[in-house]
Formats: C-alpha cells, structure tokens, sequence
C-alpha cells in the first residue's frame, strides 16, 4: 500500500523535471532548447515588443534580462525569429521556419500531457491546478518582495 505525498516543492519538482525531461527529448532534434521552447510559444501567439517579451520570459523561467536577450538572439540567429520595424517600435516575431518549429513543439506538448493527464478525474485535475496556481502566485509574491527588500541581511 503506498501513501499519499505530501503537496510540497519536492512533489512538484519532481513533476515538472520529469516533464520538462520528456519535452526536451521531444524536442531535441528540432534543435531548440528548453528556454527557447518558452521564447518561442509566447512569440506563437504573435508578434510582441521587446520589453514586454522580456519581461514575461524572465518572470516565467526566473532568469535575468542578459540570459532572455541570449535566448532570443539564438532563435534570431537560427531564422526561427526576426525583428519588425514595420510597425514603429521593434517587434520579435516567429519566421515561417519558427512557425514549423513551434507548430511540432505544440504537437509534442500536446502528445505529451495527452499522455501523462490521461485517466485523472477532472476534478483532482482542478484542484491540483487551483493549488499550483496559488502556490505559483504566492511564491512570484516572495519574490517580488525579496527584489524590493534586496539580499538576505539588507535594509
């Protein structure tokens, strides 16, 4: 008989580094990485301006501007990505080839969860997701705070 884990970080740790592993097996061929995987679905949703873009991607993977601007210059340099000027202010959006890759990305994510969601009841489903999304909001909240405060032994 085994026992229910408790809901902690180590649960879901374990979670999204066994999927995380999955995707990017699934993605490797294509030549992409994880956090170009992040860059490229928010780029599939359109074209966006730089700030915005950086932005997102550094509150999503919690990494720095230097390493957001290194990603996206590695899908600008692989033709996956290009900027804009048409439309007065910069705008990074996805090639034709980025769209293809992003397009089988979206097929493999989709093979993945069809995969690993199968057979749990919706409503253990939602509730999982209503505990991460708190869990996720209050961990952004600490450190929003922990940015305003500065490190540890500073005031």
């Amino acid at each position: 008989m085994s026992t229910v884990p408790t809901l902690n970080g180590q649960v879901i740790g374990q979670a999204h580094y066994a999927t995380r592993a999955l995707l990017e097996r699934a993605t490797a061929p294509l030549g992409v990485d994880f956090k170009q995987v992040v860059a490229l679905n928010v780029l599939a949703n359109g074209p966006v301006e730089p700030a915005p873009l950086t932005q997102r991607i550094t509150s999503t993977l919690k990494v720095d501007e230097p390493e957001v601007q290194r990603v996206l210059a590695t899908l600008v340099d692989a033709n996956l990505a290009q900027v804009d000027h048409d439309a007065g202010a910069p705008r990074l959006r996805l090639t034709d080839a980025g769209h293809a890759v992003q397009a089988r990305i979206a097929d493999a994510v989709a093979d993945i969860s069809a995969r690993l969601y199968a057979g749990i009841p919706t409503d253990e489903a939602s509730a999982a997701a209503r505990a991460l999304t708190l869990v996720t909001q209050r961990a952004n909240a600490e450190l929003a705070a922990a940015r305003v405060r500065g490190p540890v032994g500073q005031k």
